[in-house]
């Protein structure tokens, strides 16, 4: 057969997608369910021709159900084009574009073809009523019974390969359950494999026999750059979060964190603790923010190296928890491994580490299902054994004052992401003796040039309600609130918010029947100010102690001059007075000394038009301005 050979195992491999994508129609017919794995683990070159087919042929109905579709950005601008434009290769990887992603994006998705999404990529998806329409809400661990209710009779997805073994690698979170699913006869589908030699291969779990796939695509010649993820700097607003963090994670405890700057800034807390537990000591004593109070013995004054040693669970396995297991910050475990994951996607330097662990190494780290990671249910015993003192740290838009979190969508009901698992770890820290929920989040963002604080009175719709409130953090400190009055609830989030915004907040639950008339914010809680974080936390990062990309970046040195610029910029679009006062510093500043390299990464050194002029002036006054 054309385009085709056999395998050892009897299963065929192909590798041409076309053929792959007519005969997938001709098994199961012209309505195609198909399941495409969240993040990294779709089969996109499978994928995108079923799309195609299916825009050829009306005749066939494709109905996708997946999530986090991932996209290389789009500039917002013309300095962001700027910017991206000569390094999007270097930065994300030459990942292809999906089709379906594409033509959703252009409102050109044909009628026959519908995507259904439980997961965002964050913000991406804002403003695009198909996409907002048939997006489903639903917890991670919730999404494998939605799916299976949609009786899909496709599952395409990406797998790793070595010496002619297969393994979900990326995605073990719901193609577990789906495949055990099927084996019982709770599911039937076809298992359609695309091998990527890119991907670590991950055994346990995650191996899968050569009889579980029924089509294989494999085509070295033609496999397709993994998709990375760029980190991001980390803001001194980052690291005192993640610092704040640090001292609540007890030695031999249990770790769950996720992908992001919050994430970075935790791991990086953590091994500052251990390697340089001097270093932190001196950070944590010169805090100007005083430290929560000791609500029930809350233990929040953890410090000094990890001698025992954590063990990670996490639905996400990203690059700081490698850094962790490194050092022997991870060292304890339990239920055969010392970290258990859900799902990975990261940068390509955490693909190639992982790929270039040795086999016991890698064992060390078990990929196993949702199920698993983010639930009791299932052998609980064991379960609630192996994660003692557990702490759950995931990260937020807003938290109001009496502890509802905001983590997935807008006031108006615009979808940023999805509820992901934030949920399944929020309930697990009420359910374990000695666990804790950590939600953090910067006090205040930037909106059209102004700071909002985002801590708020209410907000329409919440991700996790107020009922399982527990901890919250910010660059201000920490706030106790489980099990606490709602008086003291409000009192300790006013206590880590921006003092900008502290009086408002008073007064609106003294209006609300909250707070007597008489109650006030205590005068050492009134020194909440970007320039007392500057105050305590820039010298540490001059002298490399905090660093901006703790785990590396592929940004160039002057990549990385400017995005903090960038940003500056960005935040005050949609501020007149605030573009013109930073091209105003710009036009009268001398320039800085990375000035030159960085007009000429953008290509303003030498500016042809007025308009260029300006964005010359822009970019030289927001890298004259102090970053705090």
């Amino acid at each position: 057969m054309v385009g085709s050979r056999v395998t050892m195992a009897g299963v065929t491999s192909r590798t041409d997608p076309q053929e792959i994508a007519r005969d997938i129609v001709a098994r199961v017919g012209p309505n195609v369910r198909l399941a495409l794995p969240l993040g990294l683990g779709k089969a996109v070159t499978i994928t995108n021709a079923l799309t195609r087919l299916a825009e050829e042929d009306s005749s066939i109905r494709l109905d996708i159900f997946t999530a986090l579709t991932l996209e290389r950005p789009q500039p917002e601008s013309d300095l962001h084009a700027r910017f991206l434009g000569p390094a999007m290769d270097r930065l994300f990887g030459a990942y292809p574009d999906i089709r379906y992603a594409q033509l959703l994006r252009r409102d050109a998705l044909p009628r026959n073809i519908t995507v259904s999404e439980f997961f965002f990529m964050a913000g991406r998806w804002l403003g695009n009523v198909r996409a907002q329409a048939a997006h489903v809400t639903a917890n991670y661990t919730h999404a494998l019974g939605d799916l299976i209710a949609r009786r899909p009779n496709v599952v395409a997805q990406l797998l790793a390969e070595e010496r002619g073994r297969l393994s979900l690698s990326c995605n073990t979170d719901i193609t577990v359950d789906l495949l055990q699913a099927r084996s019982r006869g709770e599911a039937s589908f076809l298992m359609v494999g695309e091998v990527n030699r890119q991907l670590p291969f991950m055994g346990g779990t995650g191996e899968i026999g050569r009889g579980e796939v029924d089509i294989l695509l494999d085509d070295p010649d033609n496999a397709f750059e993994l998709f990375s993820v760029v980190k991001r700097p980390l803001s001194l607003a980052d690291h005192a979060i993640g610092l704040h963090v640090g001292r609540l994670v007890p030695d031999g405890g249990t770790l769950q964190i996720g992908i992001g700057q919050i994430g970075d800034a935790v791991s990086s807390a953590l091994l500052l603790r251990h390697e340089r537990p001097e270093v932190a000591a001196s950070i944590w004593r010169d805090t100007p923010f005083p430290r929560a109070p000791d609500f029930k013995g809350a233990g929040f004054n953890e410090s000094g190296p990890f001698r025992t040693g954590l063990y990670v669970v996490t639905e996400m396995l990203v690059e700081g928890i490698l850094a962790l297991l490194k050092a022997g910050v991870i060292g304890r475990e339990a239920q055969g491994a010392l970290v258990h994951a859900g799902f990975f996607l990261d940068s390509r330097a955490f693909y190639r580490t992982l790929r270039e662990m040795s086999a016991t190494d890698r064992a060390r780290i078990a990929m196993v299902p949702v199920s698993f990671t983010n639930d009791l249910f299932g052998d609980e015993p064991a379960k609630r054994a192996a994660r003692r003192d557990a702490r759950f740290v995931n990260a937020a838009m807003k938290v109001t004052a009496l502890g509802g979190v905001i983590s997935d969508i807008t006031r108006q009901g615009q979808t940023i992401s999805g509820v992901g698992g934030q949920y399944n770890f929020v309930a697990q820290a009420h359910a374990l003796d000695g666990a804790r929920s950590v939600i953090a989040l910067d006090a205040t963002r930037v909106r059209r040039g102004r700071p909002v604080s985002n801590i708020v009175w209410d907000h329409p719709h919440e991700t996790i309600p107020r009922h399982l409130r527990d901890i919250v953090v910010t660059q201000y400190g920490i706030a106790d609130l489980r099990g606490r009055p709602d008086a003291d609830a409000i009192l300790a989030m006013i206590a880590i918010s921006d003092s900008r915004f502290q009086e408002e907040l008073l007064e609106m639950a003294k209006s609300a029947g909250k707070l007597p008339a008489r109650a006030q914010v205590p005068k050492a809680r009134r020194q909440n100010t970007s320039e007392n974080l500057s105050a305590w936390l820039a010298g540490y990062r001059r002298s490399g102690e905090l660093r901006d990309f703790p785990f590396g970046t592929d940004f160039s040195e002057t990549e990385q001059r400017l995005l903090p610029a960038l940003q500056r910029i960005k935040q005050a679009t949609g501020s007149p007075r605030s573009l013109a006062m930073l091209a105003l510093r710009g036009a009268m500043h001398a320039s800085p000394s990375a000035g030159p390299e960085c007009l000429r990464r953008l290509k303003l050194d030498r500016p042809a038009t007025p308009r260029e002029l300006a964005l010359r002036w822009l970019v030289l006054g927001a890298l004259a301005q102090r970053d705090r």
